[in-house]
């Protein structure tokens, strides 16, 4: 019996994601779910998770409530004006 790997080997080089945010007590990280399912329970996982690594850093929700739909311009203000970071994710 012979066993293959079903991973492929990848057809170009791999870019490493470089955007960081050095972030300090006090700072804020907005957690934006799509509105597909689970998103929000998601974001909350991923909250307590960047809590325990970064003490003091505060968070704020966002909902678009349909993933189908754009973000709004007032979510993007709010984001641009209070956010310090950024973490958008979806949920299935």
């Amino acid at each position: 019996m012979d066993f293959l790997d079903p991973r492929g080997e990848p057809s170009r080089p791999i870019d490493e994601y470089r955007q960081t945010a050095t972030l300090e007590a006090g700072e804020t990280i907005g957690l934006f779910a799509n509105g597909f399912p689970d998103s929000v329970e998601f974001l909350e996982h991923i909250e307590k998770a960047l809590a325990h690594e970064l003490p003091g850093v505060n968070f704020v929700h966002y909902n678009k409530g349909n993933a189908s739909a754009l973000a709004s311009e007032e979510d993007v203000s709010s984001i641009a004006e209070t956010c310090t970071a950024m973490v958008a994710a979806y949920g299935h």
